[in-house]
């Protein structure tokens, strides 16, 4: 069906484009002309104008007949001349929203919202109103459905819980440090991510730039006299470099930060292929809290598909080594939507996930990201339909509501199946302060490492400075020293001495 859309500025296409992206089939297509309509076919007007201090949008659906099928209007008042723009975008995505479900017979349960960060939007509008005002604005404005809403509701919620200082700490950091390596690079993954084997060399240039750098926002961090909330090693995979190394980064962060007045340490030691009883013996030396043993399925021929080789039975051997070793904050990421899975498969995941009883547990939708290899050849793979992800979604939340889990973060991405979301939940007290801090935005983290991406955000301001450094190895040690040097100088100007 090709989608012609009429009477449209240029200036609002880019709204128009992603929620049909939502709803688009394979043989769909969206074009901003007036041509001949065939059978199959619609065209879409749309029309806006000031009426005093409302503005009215008005969206027309009619077909080859030129026969009226279906018209919204949306009425909004105007607060002052500069929220006019947004006004007429929000308008323009209301009505859009109606005649897609109109025209597909599908319902987006997110509504208008499109952006990565729900639960920020929560938050800014309960700090002006009560939560009951707050879920009326989502409903009216933004055409969010009950269920999302009570989510998002749950989720800020229990995170004020969790971080009571939750708005007033931007005057402290947190730090993320990117290890760019793992034992092979899944299917999905576009993270700065490259195989470990046969790179020894670029693994210890790789590290003395990042001990260089630490020892710089080291100085910068004594200077300023910055606390710092939580550190976060992530990556790749961070347990993939040797037990020595790792244990090297940590005596680098302790010459410079005082890690026993840090609120919340977090090893990402997802791949359990690269757990090994010398590295679990670092992290407690380290008084790590958190770490992550991510199987994504107990599926070991998904596991084969998608390139992650570990077994599952590693995965459990794993997993019950860290018990051993007495580590009481184990987080486990599954991801529905893998090729080929199911319902059944998700069942028996969780099934697994029930005998192991981690304290917190990641569910993802699966995503296509553009860089990905699967994206890039996903005639080779099986893809779930997105009625039966809504059913799997369906039943990790009912799991988890079942087993003592609840939900304390959330986020969306870019072209995921059945346009759905990523949660985090977990037992009562074993929520990740760090997961909290940077889906929220409430702080300055600053990111360390290979394809770490600092967020700069002055205090008591809504303002996100994205601050990249190089995702290859080799591109970030040769330009390190450049590039902490420019980071210096903004952090400088974001909090004065």
């Amino acid at each position: 069906m090709k989608f012609y859309v009429n009477h449209l500025e240029e200036r609002w296409r880019r709204e128009i484009e992603i929620l049909f992206h939502l709803f688009q089939s394979n043989d769909d297509e969206l074009l901003f002309a007036s041509m001949p309509l065939s059978e199959k076919d619609v065209s879409i007007s749309f029309h806006y104008e000031m009426q005093k201090d409302k503005v009215q949008v008005k969206a027309i659906l009619r077909d080859l007949s030129q026969e009226l099928l279906f018209q919204k209007i949306r009425k909004i008042s105007i607060a002052n001349e500069v929220e006019t723009k947004k006004i007429i975008k929000q308008g323009i995505s209301h009505v859009w929203l109606q005649v897609l479900e109109h025209v597909t017979g599908r319902v987006h349960e997110w509504g208008i919202l499109t952006g990565i960060r729900p639960t920020k939007l929560y938050h800014q509008l309960s700090r002006q109103m009560s939560y009951d005002e707050v879920d009326q604005i989502l409903v009216k404005d933004y055409r969010l459905h009950p269920q999302k809403i009570a989510l998002l509701r749950k989720i800020v919620q229990r995170q004020l819980q969790v971080i009571p200082d939750l708005y007033q700490i931007d005057e402290e950091i947190s730090i993320y440090i990117g290890i760019p390596f793992c034992p092979t690079k899944c299917a999905y993954c576009t993270f700065p991510a490259y195989a470990i084997t046969g790179r020894n060399g670029t693994v210890e240039d790789f590290l003395s730039g990042l001990h260089g750098e630490i020892e710089t926002i080291g100085q910068w961090l004594k200077d300023s006299g910055r606390k710092v909330t939580t550190i976060y090693f992530g990556g790749g995979t961070p347990t993939s470099i040797e037990a020595k190394q790792l244990n090297g980064i940590f005596q680098q962060l302790n010459r410079w930060i005082d890690l026993q007045s840090v609120r919340e340490i977090t090893v990402e030691a997802g791949r359990p292929d690269t757990i090994t009883r010398d590295k679990i013996e670092v992290l407690h030396r380290w008084n790590v809290d958190r770490i992550s043993i991510n199987p994504q399925t107990f599926i070991q021929e998904t596991l084969d598909v998608i390139g992650r080789h570990h077994t599952v039975d590693e995965t459990i051997e794993k997993f019950h080594l860290a018990r051993q070793m007495n580590v009481d904050n184990i987080n486990m990421d599954l991801i529905i939507g893998l090729p080929g899975e199911t319902l059944k498969e998700l069942q028996y995941s969780l099934d697994q996930i029930e005998t192991l009883q981690p304290e917190s547990l990641t569910i993802h939708t699966m995503a296509f990201k553009r860089a990905s290899y699967l994206t890039q050849n996903r005639q080779e793979f099986k893809i779930t339909d997105p009625i039966e992800i809504k059913r799997m979604m369906d039943y990790a939340t009912l799991w988890t509501s079942n087993h003592g889990y609840g939900p304390y973060y959330l986020y969306r991405q870019k072209n995921m199946l059945g346009n759905l979301e990523n949660v985090g939940y977990s037992l009562r007290g074993k929520e990740s302060l760090y997961n909290i801090l940077i889906m929220e935005e409430k702080q300055t983290i600053i990111g360390l490492g290979s394809g770490a991406a600092s967020k700069l955000i002055p205090p008591q301001s809504q303002r996100v400075i994205r601050f990249p450094n190089p995702k290859e190895p080799r591109a970030y040690i040769e330009t390190i020293e450049e590039s902490t040097f420019k980071k210096i100088r903004q952090l400088n100007e974001i909090f004065p001495s």
